[in-house]
């Protein structure tokens, strides 16, 4: 599990990278670089509010290596209180 400040999503990657996904850590945040189909994919589910998962790794690896979650929570109004 892995916090950070902020995340970017860049649907920039090419179906013939080889990879489904690809993440990584920017100074206190994480990158993930999907392809165009699944950025189309997580707007809409951002819009409809829905969990998403993102699966990165090699295409033809046997077990991914990390999935990114994104999940919907409750309101925690007491968060970073003060």
């Amino acid at each position: 599990v892995t916090g950070a400040s902020f995340f970017v999503f860049s649907g920039a990657l090419k179906s013939s990278s080889g990879y489904l996904a690809k993440s990584s850590i920017v100074e206190d945040g994480v990158m993930v670089q999907i392809t165009a189909e699944n950025m189309d994919s997580l707007r809409q589910a951002l819009r409809e509010m829905k969990d998403f998962t993102i699966t990165c790794g090699k295409v033809d690896a046997e077990d991914p290596q990390e999935h990114v979650h994104i999940q919907w929570v409750d309101d925690d109004k007491n968060f970073s209180k003060g």
